[in-house]
Parts: structure tokens; C-alpha cells; sequence
């Protein structure tokens, strides 16, 4: 009968832990179980840049391309693989993962002359809103 009374209060007293840590904390559990914002890459907030933004087209002269994923609050996201693609010339290593900055890093060479514009998709999910135009002359 004894280790059937210490079973039960063991039992009221852990009840009664996790309710009063409810209510004095209130905050759901599922906040515990859910993944972080700070890990979304933004659409909105993320940037593309080239430069130069105009090259001669003879397969050797390259601009560089750099990609920044931020969040919804505008800070840098490490570890996202970026992909950036082209209409015109070859991009060198088309994925890259960013750094803790939230920067990729590409290069784009072409051979013909004309416009490539450039967009990037984070973790082949999250197009940017921005896009990129270069000049091949």
C-alpha cells in the first residue's frame, strides 16, 4: 500500500510540474518541437548582384555573381545551397553552398554576345524576387 501512495504522489507532483510550468511560461509546447524561422531563406529579402555588369563576350573575361540569402528578419543564413541559373553563356560550378555571411559565390563567362539574366533558387525551393541582367558585347 506504501509504494502505491508514493507511486501516486510521484505521479500528482510530475502532473502538477508540467501544469504549473505551462502557466507561468505560456508558451505551447509545439514552440519546442517546431523549426525555427531563422532557418527560412526570404524571397523578399534575399540579393543577387553582379559585377561587372557589362563583359566582352570572347569566353574569357567573367563577371562575378554574388548571392546573399537572408530571412524574414534580414539576417544572414549559413549553409543553403544556392543555385543561380543563366539564358545566356556558362556558369562555372552552377551550385554553391553560402558561408556564414549568407554568401554564394559564382562566375559567368560567355562566348556570344546578348543579355543573360540571372535568378537564384535557395535549397531548390525559394526563388529570389530579384533577378540579375549582364551585358555581353
Amino acid at each position: 500500500m506504501d509504494k502505491k501512495f508514493i507511486g501516486l504522489v510521484l505521479v500528482f507532483l510530475l502532473a502538477f510540474s508540467l501544469f504549473s510550468t505551462l502557466m507561468v511560461f505560456n508558451k505551447p509546447l509545439s514552440r519546442l518541437t517546431r523549426a525555427k524561422e531563422e532557418f527560412f531563406p526570404s524571397s523578399e529579402n534575399s540579393l543577387i548582384f553582379a559585377w561587372p555588369l557589362s563583359v566582352k563576350a570572347d569566353g574569357e573575361k567573367t563577371t562575378t555573381i554574388n548571392v546573399f540569402v537572408r530571412n524574414n528578419k534580414n539576417l544572414p543564413i549559413s549553409n543553403k545551397k544556392v543555385s543561380v541559373l543563366s539564358n545566356l553563356g556558362q556558369i562555372k560550378e552552377v551550385q554553391s553552398l553560402t558561408d556564414k555571411y549568407g554568401k554564394a559565390t559564382f562566375v559567368l563567362v560567355s562566348k556570344n554576345k546578348g543579355t543573360a539574366t540571372l535568378k537564384a533558387i535557395v535549397d531548390n525551393q525559394v526563388e529570389l524576387k530579384t533577378t540579375v541582367s549582364i551585358k555581353f558585347e
